[in-house]
């Protein structure tokens, strides 16, 4: 999760949301790190969560990621919880819970949901004051 902080800390300075995304496989050994890119790519999937797959996907040549563990720092929406459903993974750590868009633990609950045909495990509120620390700082700047 240090490291997915380290991400969301440079997405906040490039003016982006401070999401930062790792994942590694089950040695521990980092396949992709991303940040949110949704302003400078000005592309409103360009989630850390997706850039994190689609790199590790695109380095090992496979849409299935089983063996990976998803770090991120912020509750996955839905649209990033479907993706993961969609690779595979087998774990995911979440720090901040989103009550306005996640879509893990909130919202549209995607793992829960009875058409979702792969359900990893989820651990939420890992280091949650950290990444919410970060979360809220970016946004009380903003406003």
């Amino acid at each position: 999760m240090s490291m997915a902080l380290e991400e969301a800390r440079a997405a906040a300075l490039a003016g982006e949301v401070p999401v930062g995304a790792v994942l590694a496989d089950a040695r521990g050994q980092v396949l992709a790190r991303a940040h949110n890119l949704v302003e400078r790519l000005q592309d409103p999937t360009a989630h850390a969560e997706l850039l994190a797959i689609r790199d590790a996907a695109q380095r090992l040549g496979s849409k299935r990621l089983e063996d990976a563990e998803l770090y991120v720092t912020l509750e996955p929406c839905a649209m990033c919880a479907q993706a993961i459903a969609f690779a595979r993974l087998r774990r995911v750590v979440f720090g901040a819970y989103d009550p306005k868009g996640g879509g893990v633990d909130h919202g549209a609950r995607i793992f829960e949901q009875p058409t979702t045909n792969h359900r990893p495990e989820v651990v939420g509120g890992f280091r949650e004051s950290d990444c919410a620390a970060l979360l809220t700082t970016f946004f009380r700047l903003r406003r």
